[in-house]
């Protein structure tokens, strides 16, 4: 039986959200937004917009604004600004009938300014409306920056929605005959007394393989994703998509050394980054101790007169903190550095409240120090730079080489060597190390994508969600991954590298950014991401193969062109990630409080899952006979996603239930 939606963010629930005084200018537009249009014709009621972006307030808390209009009405969260009311959203363009609402930074507006035309504030709101009006959706061709924004036109009773080249700004929408919304977050669309949330049936076997959705989708039924590089525009009787940019591999620079392009890239890096100070705000820089976020804060560091904030999270178990290597960078570009380390407790208590803000199960334990690096930062900046996106930009994760080799390999095993291969290896015991590795090769797998790529890197493989769903819910299961290879075949380049950097940008790299905004968000500060530029995207994209990837090294003209601005050591590791310790938690002090949640008989999950999957996952995972914790977080996501969402649980309520028998438990 569906579950029935109690979810009412009319409630205000205030989770996470910092109200602290800021010192914005007018041109700055850190916010949230939301608005709605009755494509039917019914009138537009002031109430439901202010709910709606009453929901957002985390996004903007000291200022709001709306307007409502024959059938449609437009809202708009910031934070408060020094020129507050030359800055106030919606804003009307006079002589027009054009209202914005928009969420973003615009880097370069002031260049794009026309000098015939008179201005009435500096922000960059009013140049983006301004373009709007001359060239109309032309005008995002020349702008670099990241943005969601809403035109409403009252003469047409049309909505004109983009979102920015990458995805880094979040843009939702729900569309029907009678009715359409969008919001930058999904619980602002909820808000709405005409949408119920519903789990997207459709969705689920990717979303418990991969942690996210493909393509425009999300988890709740009929909420859409408006694409990067994408703009909508919707009438009463008509809805146009258009994508107005894409990533393209070739042709390929034709440089004569990795040491000429690495100039080039460090150039074109270094105005990334300068674009982003762009702020009269203190600014900071989250510094993970990896080369990405190093790299970064040197940067910054060369480009400022005051010692730059940096901002640290770890753990405090043993192998969880790389707060030595951030404080050596720290140290290096005379940074002034601070920490937090996070305790099982308090991750275990911020983890219903970080799915609240995730708005859907959430894809990245790491989502949850983020929040808690977030809120420190927030004591005293407002603007951070982080290092999202040069992994999948230059080929940074080790599962593309690990991949490559695979299928190399894999075309060289005929089928029936691998048939007996694999008999062979499913005969060794399962706590045998070689056959844990054993497993994930061409000695074991059929050579596609599909299972070398996807499957094995998922929370769960395709024949384990199977096994895992009630009948009837597993749908196309041998088809969940079409997306993902519809995008590599669309890519302009015949590599497989540059194809799965492709589709990854388009996928994987969204969900990182969508943690990356909403996390930031729940402490009310903004994030920005140099590697983003799409002018240095378009520039490394169409860099040779080799210039990323070579044998086991990664990132090779990250390396080369920056690496000597930080301590040698940061060059030469491995990438990390940002480990989280939920695999020996899971195994230990968390497991009662994951027990409760999923087999309860109050646990949700049993319309989905079948209970006796979700027993001996927990069960093999505590005996060390597996590590399924990947495959317990998803599970653990999907509960608590329906508690809040659509049984309407307070994420509060059940951070308590959480955490209650931890009394029990003893952390060590």
């Amino acid at each position: 039986m569906p579950i029935q939606s109690k979810f009412n963010p009319s409630e205000q629930w205030r989770i996470g959200s910092s109200a602290t005084e800021s010192t914005w200018n007018a041109r700055t537009n850190m916010c949230g937004i939301a608005g709605y249009m009755n494509r039917d014709g019914r009138p537009a009621s002031q109430e439901i917009v202010r709910r709606m972006h009453s929901a957002l307030i985390h996004r903007g808390p000291d200022d709001s604004g709306d307007h409502t209009f024959r059938s449609a009405a437009i809202g708009h969260r910031r934070l408060s600004i020094v020129d507050l009311a030359r800055g106030h959203q919606p804003m009307h363009l006079e002589g027009t009938p054009l209202h914005i609402v928009y969420n973003g930074e615009i880097y370069n507006h002031m260049d794009l300014r026309q000098a015939s035309t008179q201005y009435r504030t500096t922000c960059d709101t009013e140049t983006l409306l301004t373009r709007y009006r001359d060239l109309g959706p032309t005008c995002l061709d020349a702008m670099v920056g990241m943005f969601a924004v809403a035109i409403y036109n009252d003469n047409e009773e049309s909505l004109w929605l983009a979102r920015d080249r990458m995805g880094i700004k979040p843009l939702y929408y729900y569309l029907t005959d009678r009715l359409f919304a969008f919001a930058s977050e999904i619980k602002a669309l909820l808000a709405h007394p005409d949408i119920k949330a519903q789990v997207n049936i459709s969705q689920l076997p990717v979303q418990l393989a991969l942690k996210y959705t493909l393509d425009d989708q999300t988890l709740f039924q009929g909420v859409r994703k408006l694409m990067p590089g994408h703009w909508m525009e919707v009438s009463r009787t008509d809805v146009k998509i258009h994508q107005y940019w894409n990533i393209y591999f070739t042709p390929k620079h034709k440089f004569s050394t990795l040491e000429e392009a690495a100039e080039e890239f460090a150039t074109r890096f270094h105005t990334s980054v300068r674009r982003r100070l762009m702020a009269d705000v203190p600014l900071g820089v989250f510094l993970s101790g990896g080369i990405d976020s190093s790299v970064i804060a040197a940067s910054m560091a060369q480009q400022v007169k005051e010692p730059i904030k940096s901002y640290s999270v770890a753990f405090g178990e043993k192998g969880y903190s790389e707060l030595q290597y951030a404080r050596d960078v720290a140290q290096h570009i005379g940074a002034e550095q601070r920490e937090i380390v996070v305790s099982p407790e308090q991750w275990l208590q911020a983890w219903p409240r970080m799915v609240y803000h995730e708005d859907e199960p959430i894809a990245h334990p790491s989502s949850i120090p983020l929040h808690f690096v977030s809120r420190l930062a927030a004591q005293e900046v407002k603007v951070v730079l982080t290092g999202e996106g040069s992994d999948e930009l230059l080929a940074g994760y080790e599962r593309y080489y690990q991949t490559l080799n695979n299928l190399r390999m894999g075309q060289w095993i005929p089928d029936r060597l691998r048939r007996l291969t694999r008999s062979m290896i499913d005969f060794l015991p399962d706590t045998f190390l070689p056959k844990r590795k054993a497993v994930r090769t061409s000695l074991y797998l059929p050579g596609d994508i599909d299972t070398l790529f996807l499957d094995n890197y998922s929370a769960m493989p395709r024949s384990i969600v199977a096994a895992a769903l009630q009948p009837g819910l597993e749908g196309d299961i041998d088809n969940i991954y079409a997306e993902f290879r519809r995008l590599m075949e669309q890519c302009d380049s015949s590599d497989t590298l540059d194809q799965l950097l492709y589709a990854d940008m388009k996928t994987y790299l969204l969900e990182l950014l969508m943690k990356q905004d909403q996390m930031s968000m729940s402490a009310s500060i903004e994030s920005r991401v140099p590697f983003l530029d799409h002018e240095l995207v378009e520039f490394a994209c169409k860099l040779p193969r080799h210039f990323k990837l070579q044998g086991l090294q990664t990132k090779r003209i990250l390396r080369k062109s920056l690496g000597h601005t930080i301590p040698a050591g940061i060059v030469t590791r491995s990438k990390k990630g940002f480990p989280t310790p939920i695999k020996q938690w899971f195994r230990g002090p968390f497991y009662a409080s994951l027990e409760s949640l999923l087999l309860s008989p109050d646990s949700l999950i049993q319309s989905y899952i079948q209970p006796e999957f979700t027993r001996q996952l927990l069960t093999r995972h505590k005996n060390g006979t597996w590590d399924l914790h990947e495959a317990i977080w998803s599970l653990g996501n999907l509960e608590l996603w329906l508690r809040i969402f659509l049984d309407g649980q307070h994420p509060d309520v059940l951070s308590e239930q959480l955490c209650e028998p931890l009394a029990c438990n003893s952390f060590g």
